[in-house]
């Protein structure tokens, strides 16, 4: 039976052209990029910087400014425990969102363990941010906002810009969670005064183990207090030895990625909305979870009353979907995102996440639309047999 993957906020398949890109580093180009005494040193260094700017370019910033890493959750880790570090002598206080990623939530939960206040913004019932309660939050104290630009579950866009300016004009640290942005819908640190960026490369068709964090060198110079120590590699912030293969392919995603944004934005959001208006003209009843207006193209996120989510996967193993976070999904605990925007334990718990990408068909959507529609009606019948 035909498997169909709708699972992309989760990860996406490394494209073929990334795999291409990717093997020559795998096989004869094995060279540490910190050996500065041989060839084999000196071409995987010259393989580094060249990614360096590539990833650079899609977010507008300088090459010098991009660390590697392991992915966003280690970004997030360096540059909100760095950061908080840092310039503690200036303030203890710092701001995100109820609805960020596990991996900026639980660090502000160990930074709060240290002795920082930590204020978690609620959202509104579409998931938006209300920035007169971002600015009202703003203390004298205040050194850090983290605010991810794309939310991994409800697929909603933050007005980045307009809290960058505010946190620019109040001249606190701006962090921002762009695992799921960067690539999909278009980014610029400058214009939207962002500090930090964490990124990684296996939302975007790239391989799983690397990613990286914008740094902002000038206006202003940002500091980070290091988390981990070793070798001095990416000038002391992220100690370790690079993964060349995998910064290699993810310098080839950002570029794929780059050049062909806008066609793959509007072939998603058809699907999407294809999906979408399959399902409620069957299942009327069916709630959307998240704004429609300011969302992921790719995204969909709807609860079907009186059905539970993990029944509806189990009903189809071959369909990839999911109940929420890839990070979350292992325990019972129902969705924050999801309980952030007011939705009951029930309708938490009968929601599911569509996550459309670049190798979707409009076949595949309409296979996927006719599963659950036919799923969901023979399961009422039954019910009010």
């Amino acid at each position: 039976m035909q498997r169909i993957y709708l699972d992309n906020q989760a990860t996406t398949p490394i494209d073929p052209r990334v795999l291409t890109a990717m093997e020559p580093w795998l096989t004869e180009k094995f060279g540490n990029a910190a050996s500065r005494n041989h060839p084999f040193g000196w071409e995987a260094e010259e393989a580094v910087e060249n990614s360096r700017k590539i990833i650079a370019k899609i977010i507008g910033a300088m090459p010098k400014e991009i660390i590697f890493t392991s992915g966003a959750t280690e970004a997030n880790n360096i540059a909100l425990q760095g950061a908080s570090h840092y310039y503690k002598g200036k303030g203890r206080h710092i701001i995100t969102v109820k609805t960020e990623h596990k991996a900026v939530l639980d660090v502000c939960e160990y930074l709060g363990k240290e002795g920082y206040e930590i204020t978690r913004l609620p959202v509104q019932k579409d998931g938006m941010l209300d920035l007169n309660k971002f600015e009202e939050s703003i203390r004298t104290d205040t050194i850090l906002a983290s605010v991810m630009h794309t939310n991994n579950e409800i697929g909603v866009i933050q007005p980045i810009e307009k809290i960058g300016s505010i946190c620019k004009e109040r001249k606190i640290i701006f962090h921002v969670d762009a695992a799921q942005s960067i690539g999909n819908i278009p980014l610029d640190i400058n214009r939207m005064n962002i500090d930090l960026l964490s990124m990684s490369a296996h939302k975007i068709y790239g391989p799983k183990g690397v990613g990286a964090l914008y740094l902002r060198l000038k206006n202003p110079r940002i500091q980070l207090q290091p988390i981990m120590y070793g070798g001095g590699h990416e000038r002391g912030i992220r100690a370790g030895t690079l993964a060349v293969q995998n910064i290699i392919g993810f310098s080839k995603a950002c570029e794929i990625a780059r050049d062909s944004m806008v066609n793959e934005s509007n072939k998603k959001s058809y699907l999407r909305d294809t999906l979408l208006e399959l399902i409620l003209e069957k299942i009327p009843t069916t709630k959307i979870n998240g704004s429609m207006e300011y969302r992921l193209p790719g995204n969909l996120n709807l609860s079907f009353p009186g059905i539970t989510n993990s029944a509806i996967i189990a009903a189809m193993p071959n369909i990839a979907i999911s109940s929420g976070a890839a990070c979350t999904t292992s325990t019972m605990e129902p969705s924050h995102v999801l309980i952030a925007i007011g939705l009951s334990k029930d309708e938490v718990f009968s929601s599911l996440r569509f996550g459309i990408g670049r190798f979707n068909t409009e076949i595949e959507i309409e296979i996927v639309a006719d599963k659950i529609i036919r799923y969901i009606n023979n399961t009422q019948k039954i019910s009010y047999a």
